[in-house]
């Protein structure tokens, strides 16, 4: 399974198709390794290549696998063994550094051969000339099973990567329905307070008042909060994203308005009766009244230690949760409800377009299809007619962090879902694959209530009956769910002025809650405008038209 921490992100995944090696593999046991991979995208090259890339270190991985680093694993050496690609760093570095290096290695021109990068640096990179096109390398070179895969979320990645009519870097495609949004809620206290599941937005802000008022810990002390929000408030968990849905209202998205012109969601006047919404939560005590000065993992504290009764977020949400009932002292119970409207009908759940990283080669390498194949047997080993799920996968660390280019199918961890409820329907067992099968083992182990249940109780509440994905079947069948409607490349001003604008944004937006006027929100609507907003707009709408 795929989760940000407190990012990311997202990030899971579709179907295991795997199998073990081919049966005619295993009774050729004198057969080189190589053989088994006769298609072109599997080529070895012979002398082996060297491509370097730099990347972000991952010392609890390292630590978790004694005998691999970054530099020297399983995967670099698969990829030496098969394709004849030796994997070099130019350098590892971590967080902040990490991004703080690879910007001044973009402005000075010092890329390694394959570098990962977001849309405008792609774009800046395409503009000075320094990145190869890479469309026919693509085509070419690409496997079967990497097309297939690379396309589960549309023509979108693609678009995005390419400029002028050029592909200019592989996508690292990300699943947007993993961006769903939920609203998880600790049960044990609506069912201490008599509280029923919100239908409406009225019921979530009773629910958020009475968490706030009537001392659900029952301790004694005015210290609870309703609502859970963090200073970035977009975050995948504990952001605004999804109570704004429920007010038609899609603050970070290209969406479409009753004419079929794309617009900016964050300047809408939806909006604006949220922010005032929030406004009157935070003044009656219903948010941390820190939150401005909080990331995600500061704010998760409050949770961890059991006061705060509800936060929207992503089907990972349930991992957070878990860290109230960790140690013990804590009888928290959560699960994930669907996100509501005022009116009470379904509301359509944003899925903000999730693919941000590209795989661009330097202008000049001789190689560029390598990254290419790459991709191609990263997919292969986890995915392919030769998967080793527990040797490449998952062990059950996420040894698939290992590998310089980490592709997946969008759609794997819904379709773990589908199968593990499948075998709860029929009682047939048999068709969990590997995904599913090692999901499934972690939730009887909490059933089983032993001594490392507690690690099993974050996925029964995304896996199970009643978890996340149980409510994201019922957002497609209701056919809730409401894709960006913007996906490609960025534009010319979005590459000037779109940083300044989202700053400020989230700075408006941030001091309204705190109790600035709501007239600053007309404000900054017309500054937005003005900064290159009405520009952005128009090149948006004239790359839909081509």
């Amino acid at each position: 399974m795929r989760y940000p921490v407190v990012k990311k992100v997202k990030l899971m995944l579709a179907a295991f198709l795997s199998i073990q090696l081919l049966s005619a593999c295993e009774d050729n046991t004198n057969e080189a390794p190589e053989m088994m991979y006769q298609d072109k995208g599997l080529d070895k090259y012979d002398p082996p290549i060297e491509l370097s890339f730099v990347r972000e270190g991952d010392d609890d991985l390292i630590k978790a696998l004694p005998g691999e680093t970054i530099a020297d694993n399983r995967w670099t050496r698969l990829y030496e063994e098969i394709l004849g690609i030796r994997i070099k760093y130019d350098w590892i570095e971590q967080g902040d550094l990490y991004r703080q290096k690879l910007g001044v290695a973009l402005a000075s021109g010092h890329i390694p051969d394959v570098v990962k990068v977001n849309a405008e640096q792609l774009r800046s990179l395409s503009n000075q000339g320094m990145i190869q096109d890479l469309t026919d390398v693509y085509d070419t070179y690409a496997s079967p099973l990497t097309k297939e895969i690379l396309s589960q979320e549309g023509t979108g990645p693609f678009d995005s990567a390419t400029i002028d009519g050029k592909l200019m870097a592989i996508p690292d495609t990300n699943a947007s329905i993993e961006g769903a949004k939920y609203l998880w809620i600790r049960t044990d206290w609506m069912d201490r307070l008599g509280l029923k599941p919100p239908r409406t937005i009225s019921d979530v802000l009773t629910i958020s008042k009475a968490f706030t008022e009537k001392d659900p810990d029952m301790n004694g002390i005015d210290d609870t909060f309703g609502l859970a929000l963090t200073q970035y408030l977009w975050d995948p968990v504990m952001g605004i994203g999804g109570f704004m849905a429920g007010y038609d209202a899609y603050p970070t998205m290209w969406i479409k308005d009753d004419a079929g012109k794309i617009v900016y969601g964050g300047i809408q006047p939806q909006v604006k009766e949220v922010l005032q919404q929030l406004q009157a939560m935070y003044r009656d005590g219903q948010i941390d009244s820190d939150f401005g000065f909080k990331d995600g993992v500061q704010e998760a504290k409050l949770i961890a230690a059991g006061k705060i009764g509800m936060f929207y977020g992503e089907q990972w949400g349930s991992f957070l949760a878990q860290s109230s009932r960790n140690d013990g002292s804590i009888a928290a119970e959560w699960q994930a409800f669907p996100i509501v409207s005022r009116s009470g009908a379904a509301p359509k759940v944003p899925l903000p377009f999730s693919t941000y990283q590209y795989y661009a080669v330097k202008k000049g390498y001789e190689h560029p299809e390598a990254v290419v194949k790459l991709f191609n047997l990263h997919l292969e080993k986890n995915w392919g007619e030769t998967a080793e799920y527990e040797t490449y996968y998952s062990t059950p660390q996420p040894v698939w962090k290992l590998s310089p280019v980490t592709p997946y199918p969008l759609m794997k961890n819904l379709e773990a879902f589908r199968q593990l409820e499948e075998a709860r329907l029929t009682g047939n067992a048999s068709v969990l694959k590997d995904e599913a099968k090692a999901i499934s083992k972690n939730i009887e182990v909490y059933k089983a209530k032993g001594p490392d249940s507690e690690s099993g109780w974050g996925w029964e509440r995304t896996y199970g009956p009643m978890g996340a994905f149980a409510v994201l079947e019922q957002y497609i069948k209701d056919g809730q769910l409401l894709y960006e409607s913007f996906v490609g490349a960025p534009t010319a001003t979005m590459i000037e002025k779109k940083t300044v604008l989202d700053n400020l944004q989230i700075e408006v937006f941030t001091n309204i809650i705190l109790g600035r006027p709501i007239q600053e929100f007309d404000q900054f609507v017309e500054e937005w405008r003005k900064l290159g907003g009405d520009k952005m707009t128009a090149e948006v709408n004239q790359v839909r038209s081509r």
